[in-house]
């Protein structure tokens, strides 16, 4: 049924691809105006909507990054039930933030973390703050065109390459595939570890890019953790449980931990628990252990049992380049006096 809904759709993907197209064209061309800054700003972005991999590519940009500089982070902040400009500080949550700005707050505290839907204002307020940033990553903006980022960081993941999808409402691309040439680098994510050069090479030749293309997999942590301790995922392979996911695309987390279908629960990305939804957690769980994603454990805590509720974290682990990668964004930041 959804696939037809689709074919029947197919008239509306081209209106919307032909306004893309128009719109970013006006762009290029000047008639829109973008706003540069004086600044390193780096945009992580895709051309598929969602499930590529954005966050952990952010932590690895901060991880990067912030023992040299002073960072901030830039997203819309998702779902969050405030509205304009908001800097993290000890009272915020998942609500006033979104799930992925908070989780980088939590996860790394010495860094700005802000969230504005207004790109063009939200660089502008960070850039007048006492403790200037001195690079800004700018979460999920590669359709952002009112901001000009100084380096742009575009990914597509590995079973679901850009080149192989199709516009919206027809396929998942957010724009025309030609999008890709405002990127400066190309990261394909969620590779499995042992991809071979061959395979590498087919995909390049595939994406048909002139840029660097980089391969990265996700590295999942050897513990789940809480407000409490840890546990190893050894361990918790063997227990009782239920796995719970609200993420684009949970299937690779759930073959990562073995689930069975009877123990898992499926939410849509992003989205936002309610009592009932807590419930049945709970009736489900029995008591047992629920382990969930890293992002929506920002979501999660405070509405479950802290004994119950773990995490597992994921990093971006790059494949062979990383030295490579990091060099062209450390080169690029160099850039600016």
């Amino acid at each position: 049924m959804f696939i037809i809904l689709r074919k029947i759709l197919f008239p509306v993907a081209i209106l919307y691809a032909i306004v893309m197209y128009i719109r970013n064209w006006c762009y290029d061309l000047g008639f829109f105006k973008s706003q540069s800054f004086h600044a390193p700003l780096i945009a992580v972005g895709n051309l598929s909507a969602g499930g590529t991999g954005k966050s952990p590519q952010i932590e690895y940009l901060i991880r990067l990054l912030s023992p040299s500089y002073k960072l901030a982070t830039l997203s819309r902040g998702y779902k969050r039930s405030t509205t304009g400009f908001v800097l993290a500080d000890a009272n915020a949550n998942a609500k006033t933030l979104g799930d992925e700005p908070f989780q980088f707050y939590t996860k790394f505290p010495k860094i700005t973390v802000a969230v504005d839907e207004n790109r063009v204002e939200g660089v502008s307020l960070l850039l007048d703050l006492d403790y200037k940033p001195e690079v800004v990553l700018l979460d999920d903006a590669h359709q952002h065109r009112k901001v000009k980022a100084g380096f742009y960081i575009l990914l597509t993941a590995y079973d679901d390459l850009f080149c192989d999808d199709y516009i919206l409402p027809f396929g998942n691309l957010r724009e025309p595939r030609c999008g890709k040439n405002r990127a400066d680098v190309i990261v394909v994510t969620k590779c499995p570890v042992a991809i071979d050069p061959n395979k590498q090479a087919q995909i390049k030749k595939k994406l048909h890019v002139s840029q660097p293309v980089y391969f990265s997999s996700i590295s999942y942590d050897s513990y789940a953790y809480n407000e409490m301790g840890k546990i190893l995922v050894s361990e918790l392979i063997l227990k009782e449980k239920i796995i719970v996911a609200g993420i684009a695309k949970p299937q690779p987390f759930f073959d990562f931990l073995e689930a069975q279908p009877k123990e898992t629960i499926i939410f849509s990305d992003h989205h936002n628990f309610d009592s009932k939804d807590i419930t049945a957690i709970l009736y489900k769980a029995q008591g047992n252990i629920i382990l969930t994603t890293e992002k929506d454990y920002m979501r999660l805590k405070g509405l479950l049992p802290i004994e119950q509720l773990y995490y597992l974290p994921i990093q971006t682990q790059f494949l062979g380049s990383a030295k490579d990668f990091d060099t062209s964004v450390l080169k690029f930041i160099r850039t600016f006096k």
